[in-house]
């Protein structure tokens, strides 16, 4: 079970915090409010309703807050929000009150008392992580009277205090700000003072607001994908001779994806919550109609057809459906009395099958996450046993191969046992990983690369797709100048370039990071990637630069140049190229053919039709053309039983869509693709036609959009394009 957490932000909105300082285009609250929103919106992001959170004012208009009718220094000082669960209907409400206010006057310290004591009135005795952390201007004046006395109740409670000030110097991050004012000064002292005696954290806002883009790893917990015996031999052997040792099995490498979305509708005005909300919008309990969303919940039914009802199809009950296998064009249909036939009868275990030589394994024989094997917990004989098998596979430097089942009835992993010994010989396990069977192996075989063999079965030493020499040189030249291994480590103890730990997932991240985002700003632009996310999908320009006499001796001796771009035919523009004897064939069919109607044959559709258009020039005798094929097409659709002709349509709606495109008839194919769509969606074309349109789809065949080359011909914009190939 996850820790429970209470957070208590304390923000400072005075109107000095509505200024601009050092050439930002953020006022100094809505700079500060970058971290402060990037918080809350991560705690929000995990969904636990014991991670709670608080928000203060400080130097507000009002004084809205328990202590403030007792005792003039409290005031200026409200209360946003009571330690609790945020949530979205919460994050708007607080974006309406945190802004800029008139107050020039409240105390921080003050405002400290007050996270206090709403966190011992939340948290009482009980076992919470206690968190406070304020974020202030340091323009206001402070009273450091009770300042002993309310650090020794932060250090009581276990409170861990964070302050981060705008602008605050600090030496460690090396930042100074010049000219600072006197009493912000005298402020930010004090603020650092409180928080050395706590040993709390005291930092500037512009370190914070650039470790924002930083990645946070995800802490989880070990949770064991098999609890069994490994076992050497037969385990029901009367002899007794077979070793077996109680395991435990964990994940070591396990991708981590990024969060999945939800479809959600807009609830309109009078209409009831039907459902909780979306992603980071729980369960409300009666805040629903705050949030204003409805989840969309997917239906499905099945049908047949049935010739006695209404519509000619009847809906069939999920109780009723059988499962089965294609076989062919049938169906082999398996009865659940029958069904455990397909399924393999095995029992959970970790059986050894044999050892291999390390030398013997190929790596890339490895086909699945990584886990460790490690004794099971609390049992030292298990642990005694495991220790002396992974030190023997270690000192013969050898692999086990082995047969594992996390389940009863679940299908038998074959996979590989690595022994691994850190160097200071604190840490021993096994590292498993899945082996394939003979069906999971692709043996292809290409032709080789560094050899050319004629027809004759002669063997070429020189070749034009042969590397020479200076080639090879100037590559392998090339490669070492890049080699990343040593690139930033100038000295025995220079830092590592690119090392595991500092590579993360950037579409990972960036949905993360999108997401808070989001969340706490409904409108604007969402700003890119953290730099620290795309660093290493580039190669450092330093190295780029460095190696550019390589790069450039590499392009010389490859004999590289710059291909021109490919442009596309345009048959109307073509020159007609006449033989030698100046006898123009086509010319001739063309005049033969003059003022006779074009034809496009339904036996042979493809090849009368790329012949009707070489013969016609007219833009009516075009279109014409392009109707007969159309209509043909409409017809094999229809005649279509079972699919049999789909493969014939989709090829020849490819053909009539790139010639339409090559003769720049882009309005005459989109109009025939709406008719066409709008028939085949209507089940105007003997019947339900979706999965052809399925197919369609699968295949590209949408809109011809309008190009900067061909402006006017009809073309369709990419986004109507898109929205044609989207919906139905």
């Amino acid at each position: 079970m996850a820790d429970k957490e209470a957070t208590v932000y304390i923000i400072d909105v005075g109107h000095s915090m509505s200024q601009k300082h050092h050439g930002r285009t953020q006022s100094d609250l809505d700079w500060a409010m970058n971290y402060v929103w990037d918080k809350i919106t991560t705690t929000m992001s995990l969904d636990r309703k014991t991670t709670l959170q608080g928000v203060i004012g400080l130097r507000t208009d009002d004084s809205e807050n328990d202590l403030a009718s007792n005792d003039d220094s409290f005031e200026h000082i409200s209360v946003f929000q009571e330690i609790g669960q945020i949530l979205m209907p919460d994050l708007t409400r607080l974006q309406n009150l945190i802004v800029p206010s008139k107050a020039t006057e409240g105390d921080d310290i003050s405002a400290l008392v007050i996270a206090i004591q709403m966190i011992l009135e939340k948290c009482k005795k009980l076992k919470y992580i206690r968190k406070i952390v304020l974020v202030t201007s340091g323009r206001g004046a402070v009273d450091t009277d009770s300042v002993t006395e309310i650090c020794d109740q932060i250090k009581e409670m276990g409170i861990q205090l964070v302050i981060i000030g705008v602008d605050f110097d600090d030496p460690d991050y090396e930042y100074k700000e010049e000219g600072k004012d006197p009493v912000k000064a005298e402020t930010e002292s004090a603020l650092k003072a409180i928080a050395d005696i706590c040993d709390g954290t005291f930092g500037t806002l512009v370190q914070a607001v650039e470790e924002l883009g930083q990645p946070r790893k995800k802490s989880t917990r070990p949770v064991a994908l098999f609890k069994g015996q490994l076992t050497l031999g037969d385990p029901g052997n009367k002899y007794g001779n077979t070793l077996s040792i109680d395991v435990e099995r964990y994940p070591r490498i396990m991708v981590r994806k990024p969060p999945s979305s939800s479809k959600f509708v807009v609830r309109k005005e009078g209409e009831e919550a039907t459902g909780s909300s979306t992603t980071m919008m729980p369960d409300f309990d009666g805040d629903e109609e705050e949030a204003g969303f409805d989840n969309v919940r997917a239906g499905r039914i099945y049908e047949v057809e049935d010739a006695s009802v209404l519509g000619g199809k009847r809906t069939v009950p999920f109780e009723e459906l059988a499962k089965g296998y294609e076989y062919g064009r049938t169906a082999v249909p398996i009865s659940e009395s029958d069904w455990n036939l397909t399924r393999l009868e095995t029992k959970a275990g970790l059986e050894i099958v044999g050892f291999i030589p390390n030398d013997n394994f190929d790596r890339q024989m490895l086909m699945s996450q990584s886990c460790v094997i490690v004794a099971q917990k609390g049992n030292s004989k298990a642990a005694m046993a495991l220790s002396s098998f992974i030190h023997a596979l270690y000192e013969l430097q050898s692999y086990a191969i082995a047969r594992l089942v996390t389940k009863d009835d679940k299908p038998p992993l074959l996979v590989l046992l690595a022994p691994s010994i850190e160097s200071d010989g604190e840490w021993e396990c096994l590292i498993d990983a899945q082996l394939p069977f003979a069906e999971d192996v692709r043996s292809y075989r290409f032709a080789p690369l560094d050899k050319v063999v004629t027809v004759s079965g002669k063997e070429l030493k020189e070749h034009r797709n042969l590397p020479n020499d200076d080639l090879k040189k100037a590559m392998s030249t090339y490669v070492d100048s890049m080699d990343l291994t040593a690139y930033g480590v100038e000295e025995e103890d220079g830092e590592e370039y690119a090392k595991m730990e500092d590579i993360y997932a950037p579409t990972l991240h960036y949905i993360d990071q999108a997401i808070r985002w989001r969340a706490a700003h409904p409108t604007g632009t969402v700003p890119p990637a953290a730099d620290i996310l795309t660093k290493y999908s580039r190669p450092p320009s330093s190295l780029l630069k460095s190696t550019r006499k390589q790069l450039d001796r590499l392009i010389k001796a490859a004999d590289v140049k710059k291909v021109p771009p490919q442009t596309k035919s345009r048959k109307r523009k073509a020159e007609n190229i006449k033989p030698i004897s100046d006898l123009d064939i086509q010319s001739l069919l063309k005049t033969n053919n003059k003022g006779k109607p074009v034809h496009v044959s339904p036996e042979n559709p493809i090849s009368s039709f790329k012949q009707a258009l070489q013969l016609t020039e007219d833009p009516n005798g075009i279109a014409d053309a392009a109707s007969q094929f159309g209509t043909i097409i409409e017809n094999h659709v229809k005649a279509s039983f079972g699919g049999m002709n789909d493969e014939r349509a989709i090829e020849e709606m490819r053909m009539f869509r790139e010639e339409m495109e090559d003769y720049e008839e882009f309005g005459r194919w989109n109009e025939w693709m709406k008719e066409f769509k709008r028939k085949l969606l209507g089940e105007e074309l003997a019947g339900d036609r979706t999965e052809f349109w399925y197919r369609v789809r699968t295949e590209r065949l949408g809109l011809l959009e309008e190009t900067e080359d061909s402006p006017g011909r009809g073309g369709a914009t990419k986004e109507e394009a898109a929205a044609f190939l989207s919906g139905r």
